[in-house]
């Protein structure tokens, strides 16, 4: 295996037809009766919050319900040719903002994480043949893990913000180093791999599937704080390269993110194809000649 890992998200889903994000919106509006909510340009997990307030406020509905809805939704996606492309690159880490398992190609019933996480996903792990997969916004065996709403996404910020700077507060678990991980890597000792988040400081990453919205508040920290350490703080450790795939019809209207990402020291790779299909067949192609 090489020193790569991947960063998948939902759109690769999307080759085959099946439940969007639009639709699953949809399908929760009408359970809960609040189908007069406008999407409009809503970030989405604030109109998720929206969704769920407008719900309890009118049935009492608790949120485990809502996310096991989504979850039991999600559960049903089924794997297509990428799925299987993406497995056979030589690649041991792939994490994913994905809630099913259709990456693994198997629906893993048991966690190989070395913190037993109930909603957040610093360490959230499960291992298929030799590859180990992050799900680093939750997954469908755990609903209330799935990473939706801005509650959410603070509490899981703070998570990561406290492994990465302060150190991880998880005092019951004797498996992990409990000095923060830029301490680690200050130190200069071999590194222990027991989160997702130290793959963006030690391993080449490629991205792809992911829109990367700026609501992705955890992602784009993550990115501003290695960025800063590189450049700011100069802190000589970092060494890795991150690469950012977007397809070309997309770059006129994303060039805010463009300079974003490039600012933050990720190099953006602009595929020119309009399949879908074949776009994505080109980036693992792309992945395949950097391994």
């Amino acid at each position: 295996m090489t020193n790569t890992a991947l960063l998948i998200g939902n759109d690769i889903n999307n080759i085959n037809k099946g439940t969007s994000w639009n639709d699953l919106l949809i399908s929760i509006k009408n359970k809960y009766h609040v189908q007069t909510l406008e999407n409009g340009r809503k970030p989405f997990p604030m109109l998720y919050e929206e969704i769920f307030l407008s719900a309890i406020q009118q049935q009492h509905m608790d949120e485990k319900e809502l996310k096991t809805f989504i979850a039991d939704a999600v559960s049903n996606i089924q794997q297509n040719e990428l799925h299987e492309l993406i497995r056979e690159l030589s690649v041991e880490n792939i994490m994913t903002t994905n809630y099913d398992f259709s990456l693994a190609g198997t629906h893993p019933k048991e966690k190989t994480s070395l913190v037993n996480e109930t909603t957040y996903s610093v360490f959230r792990k499960y291992h298929s043949l030799n590859k180990t997969y992050w799900h680093i916004h939750g997954d469908c065996n755990n609903p209330f893990s799935i990473n939706l709403g801005y509650e959410h996404y603070c509490g899981q910020l703070q998570k990561m913000r406290d492994y990465v700077v302060n150190g991880p507060n998880y005092s019951a678990s004797t498996k992990i180093y409990k000095a923060s991980l830029i301490r680690r890597l200050q130190a200069g000792r071999q590194m222990v791999l027991q989160s997702w988040i130290d793959l963006f400081f030690t391993t080449d990453i490629h991205i792809f599937g992911l829109s990367l919205d700026f609501v992705e508040i955890d992602l784009w920290w993550l990115l501003t704080y290695r960025a800063r350490n590189k450049f700011y703080k100069k802190n000589t450790f970092i060494k890795n390269q991150i690469y950012y795939y977007i397809p070309n019809k997309y770059v006129n209207d994303s060039s805010d993110k463009i300079q974003l990402l490039r600012a933050n020291d990720v190099k953006v790779e602009i595929i020119d194809e309009e399949n879908k299909s074949k776009y994505y067949q080109k980036i693992i192609n792309s992945i395949k000649l950097k391994l």
